[in-house]
C-alpha cells in the first residue's frame, strides 16, 4: 500500500518534474558549460577558455553596475512593496464585505503587461507629455525624469511595486485571516489599543505571510528586466542596468553567449547567497516572536 502511494505521488509529481528538468536543470548545466567557451551564438565553431570569461566579468563596468544597482533597486522596492501590500491587505481584511471584489481590483496590475506598463510609463513621462507641459508652464519646472540617475531607477521601483502589491497582498490577507478573533478580543479586554495590538499580536502572527512575500521580493529584485530595458534600456550611466540587461546585452545584442552564460552563472550565485543571508535574518526575527 505504501509503495503504491509513492509511485502515486511520483505520478502527480512527475509533470512539475519533468517541467524542470527541461526548462531549469538542462539550460542550468548548458549555461554551465557555454560560461567556459568564446562560443558566438552563430558560429558552430568554438575554443574552450577556462575562466576568461569569469575574470573579464568581475572586471567589467556593466557587471559591477548589475550588482550595486540590483541591491540599490532592493533598498527602494522591498521596504515598499512590503509595507504597500501590508496597507492593502490591512484594508482588504477589514472589510465588512466584499472582500474579494477588491482583492481582485489590487491583484489586476499583477496581470498587466510589463511592456506595455512600461510604455504608458515612458509616454507620460516623455518631455512633450501633458504631464511635463503642465510642471513647465505653471512651475517652471523642466524634468527629465528618466534621464537622471536618481529617478530613473525610483520611478522604476515604484513601477514594480505597483505591479506586485496586489499579489503580495493577497499572500498577507491569507495570513491575516488566519489569525483568530479571540486573539484580539483577549487584547482588548487586557487594554490593548490599535497600534499595540498590530505590533504584538498582527505583526508578530504575520510572520510566516511576511517571510513569504519578502523571499519572494528579494528574489524578484535579481530578475528585473522588462521596466528598466524598455524605459532606459540600462541608463543613464549604468544606473538602472541590472543583471538581466547586462546578461541580454552581453549574449543577444553583442554576440558573447559564452561571456552573457558566465554573468548568469554569476548572478545566480549572487542571488543565491543574498536569499540565504536575507533568509537567516528573517529567521532571526521570527525566533524573537517565538517562531522556530
Amino acid at each position: 500500500m505504501k509503495k503504491g502511494q509513492e509511485k502515486l505521488g511520483w505520478l502527480f509529481a512527475s509533470p512539475y518534474l519533468v517541467y524542470s528538468l527541461i526548462f531549469f536543470v538542462i539550460p542550468l548545466f548548458g549555461a554551465l558549460f557555454l560560461s567556459f567557451t568564446n562560443w558566438n551564438l552563430i558560429s558552430p565553431q568554438y575554443e574552450n577558455v577556462g575562466f576568461l570569461n569569469f575574470i573579464q566579468a568581475v572586471k567589467s563596468p556593466g557587471v559591477k553596475a548589475a550588482f550595486f544597482v540590483t541591491y540599490k533597486f532592493m533598498i527602494i522596492f522591498v521596504p515598499m512593496v512590503l509595507i504597500g501590500s501590508l496597507v492593502i491587505s490591512l484594508i482588504i481584511n477589514s472589510l465588512p464585505r466584499f472582500k474579494s471584489f477588491f482583492s481582485v481590483g489590487y491583484f489586476l496590475p499583477y496581470l498587466a503587461s510589463g511592456v506595455a506598463t512600461s510604455v504608458v510609463v515612458k509616454g507620460i513621462l516623455s518631455y512633450n507629455s501633458a504631464l511635463n507641459v503642465w510642471l513647465r508652464n505653471t512651475w517652471h519646472l523642466n524634468i527629465d525624469w528618466l534621464g537622471s540617475q536618481i529617478l530613473a531607477p525610483l520611478i522604476i521601483a515604484v513601477m514594480i511595486s505597483w505591479k506586485f502589491m496586489g499579489y503580495y497582498s493577497l499572500i498577507l490577507t491569507s495570513g491575516l485571516e488566519s489569525i483568530s478573533g479571540e486573539v484580539y478580543e483577549a487584547a482588548a479586554i487586557d487594554g490593548a489599543t490599535g497600534w499595540i495590538k498590530f505590533f504584538k499580536i498582527t505583526l508578530p502572527l504575520l510572520y510566516p505571510a511576511m517571510f513569504t512575500v519578502t523571499i519572494l521580493a528579494v528574489g524578484l529584485v535579481f530578475g528585473i528586466f522588462t521596466e528598466p530595458y524598455v524605459l532606459t534600456g540600462g541608463g543613464p550611466g549604468f544606473s538602472t542596468n541590472t543583471w538581466q540587461i547586462e546578461i541580454y546585452n552581453q549574449a543577444f545584442s553583442k554576440l558573447n553567449a559564452g561571456y552573457g552564460s558566465a554573468i548568469a552563472i554569476i548572478d545566480s550565485v549572487v542571488t543565491f547567497v543574498t536569499i540565504i543571508i536575507v533568509r537567516k535574518l528573517l529567521e532571526i526575527w521570527g525566533k524573537s516572536y517565538g517562531w522556530e
